[in-house]
């Protein structure tokens, strides 16, 4: 591989403070010819599940010969601090809470895993607060200038590793349970429903599907893009990452008109 390989990084820093910029400093400052590309730093504060699914869909858009630097810490310096080769080649960086385990299975699995305990790559963190600069950065720089994963720290069994678990939907002929799993800053709303699923439950073809939450229920037309939609108007799509989505035509919110929240049920019948 490349000497001078990207890092793709992703966290839930946002972008109101320095923490962005400590992290490409001292990335920059041990790899000076590696590119940082800023996947994202709005990932929702300390939402772990949401991290891994956003992380796991983005894999297509990213080189094989990247690292994949990504940071969601609820449980900031408990958690072990671990690098991850998977069987394709990838290279993922990250606490061992579940946020990389949905992208290593995407890319078929662990063919190596260490925790970052190296002297010489990890140093003594200036705030156990904030620890990414010390420890998960230094790593992801070694790595993308050439550093083995070995050398970063003592192995892993990846059999102890923290994962996420994706909920399944419940699909029958005619319906699908589902759950929210994620939504943005517009009220789109990804449900954990894939093509198959949609197939499945023999709603794939139809013009309109109902929608019903808790909170509310609507007939959402079938579309391909928001240009779809009237305003106002319930409409699904498939969004770019290939999970059903619900959304109104703009302005308005899907997420505040059904009531929906993050793992909120969701049921699809034909409408």
């Amino acid at each position: 591989m490349s000497s001078a390989r990207p890092i793709v990084f992703l966290s839930d820093f946002g972008l109101g403070n320095e923490w962005v910029g400590l992290c490409h400093a001292v990335m920059s400052g041990i790899a000076p010819r590696c590119p940082i590309v800023d996947l994202s730093h709005l990932v929702r504060p300390l939402e772990v599940s949401s991290g891994a699914i956003l992380l796991a869909d983005s894999l297509p858009y990213v080189s094989e010969d990247a690292v994949v630097l990504a940071v969601v810490e609820p449980n900031v310096g408990k958690d072990r601090e671990i690098a991850i080769e998977t069987e394709s080649g990838r290279h993922l960086v990250g606490p061992d809470n579940g946020l990389l385990s949905l992208a290593w299975e995407a890319a078929g699995g662990i063919r190596a895993a260490v925790e970052l305990t190296a002297p010489d790559v990890v140093r003594r963190p200036h705030a156990e607060s904030f620890r990414a600069p010390d420890t998960f950065c230094p790593a992801a720089a070694r790595l993308a200038s050439g550093m083995e994963i070995g050398e970063l720290g003592a192995a892993l069994d990846p059999a102890t590793l923290a994962v996420v678990r994706m909920a399944e939907p419940e699909v029958e002929p005619g319906k699908i349970a589902c759950e929210v799993i994620d939504f943005n800053r517009f009220g789109n709303v990804h449900l954990n429903v894939r093509p198959a699923d949609l197939e499945a439950a023999q709603l794939a073809g139809a013009a309109t599907i109902a929608v019903e939450s808790t909170a509310g229920a609507a007939e959402a037309k079938v579309g391909s893009t928001y240009a779809d939609f009237e305003p106002g108007e319930y409409g699904v799509l498939w969004d770019p990452r290939g999970w059903l989505t619900i959304v109104r035509g703009n302005p308005a919110s899907a997420l505040e008109g059904l009531g929906l929240t993050l793992a909120a049920p969701v049921w699809l019948t034909r409408a």
